[in-house]
């Protein structure tokens, strides 16, 4: 199964270990599933990340390191003109999440997982779901 997990699913699981992103993460690092990310993603993972160091202890070698595990432990899709176009066109409610959901439509993974509400309005016609919802159907 190849999944997307959206950067607030990375982050919380990171910052929040015991919580379904926490979970969701812990089984993609034990090869549970497989991750779909794109450059997009890992810029704003490279953004987010040091600042958040207060609650994941991450230093900036942990987020060097987290980063290249991603690289190493993922498909990395580049998001074309029409991705992006598409994404856009479909009703997005926040147009900064269209390269999230760019990646998704890029990937063809099986499904996305967020915490976004302006994305999961989208689940009917694409598989979107919230970490929670992720963690009772595939019990990582």
């Amino acid at each position: 199964m190849q999944v997307v997990l959206d950067t607030n699913v990375l982050v919380s699981g990171l910052a929040f270990p015991s919580g379904p992103p926490g979970r969701i993460v812990s089984a993609w690092r034990a090869g549970a599933f497989g991750l779909v990310a794109s450059e997009f993603m890992l810029a704003e993972l490279a953004r987010i990340l040091p600042a958040l160091s207060h609650r994941t202890g991450f230093s900036a070698a942990d987020v060097r390191d987290f980063l290249d595990l991603m690289r190493a432990m993922s498909t990395i899709v580049e998001l074309s003109a029409d991705h992006l176009a598409q994404a856009q066109d479909s009703g997005l409610r926040d147009p900064d999440d269209a390269p999230i959901l760019a990646t998704f439509l890029a990937s063809g993974a099986d499904c996305l997982v967020t915490g976004d509400k302006d994305l999961l309005v989208l689940a009917g016609p694409w598989a979107i779901l919230s970490p929670a919802d992720f963690c009772t159907r595939y019990n990582p």
